[in-house]
């Protein structure tokens, strides 16, 4: 595994408004094509380490995980302070064959699911952010909250694949 979610998790303290927050989270949606661009077969696929996942696993990851980010930003805007369960990330990444996975379906689908969530995400008001569900792991989390999560797990994700590109590179050499 590359790193743990909550890491990636933390909140930005940034003043931000919502607004731009939706347009950043949208924004890497079209941002996350670029993550694999210029880079071959081989290195989508090659795990630097024991126990690490290859570019293309961290890329999949990042869908399951945006698509787990939708559904539960969607019952805390419907329901009143929803369970939300954590998933086993590796388990997903091992069982799932995300290694198999076509890159061109995973940022399609990635860039459409932001696309339809920013959209929906601009339809609710500021008191809807303020609206939260209860993680099994983290605890009580707002709308506002996971939205700034998932801004940071695509921006912490991004950081290990350009490190994983630039390993990669000088094992080449």
């Amino acid at each position: 595994m590359t790193s743990t979610t909550n890491a990636a998790a933390a909140p930005t303290h940034h003043a931000h408004t919502t607004a731009q927050l939706i347009d950043r989270y949208e924004q890497g949606g079209r941002d996350f094509a670029s993550l694999a661009q210029g880079i071959s077969p081989a290195q989508l696929d090659t795990r630097i380490a024991p126990g690490t996942w290859s570019v293309r696993e961290v890329l999949v990851h990042l869908l399951d995980s945006d698509l787990a980010a939708t559904h539960r930003m969607r019952r805390i805007a419907a329901e009143d302070l929803p369970l939300m369960i954590a998933y086993d990330e590796t388990a997903f990444v091992a069982r799932l064959r995300s290694s198999e996975m076509n890159l061109a379906h995973v940022q399609a689908l990635f860039a459409a699911n932001r696309a339809f969530t920013a959209a929906w995400l601009r339809t609710l008001t500021p008191e809807d952010f303020t609206r939260a569900g209860i993680h099994n792991q983290r605890g009580r989390v707002t709308l506002h909250e996971m939205l700034n999560m998932y801004i940071n797990h695509l921006a912490h994700h991004t950081q290990f694949i350009e490190g994983k590109l630039a390993s990669l590179n000088k094992l080449a050499r």
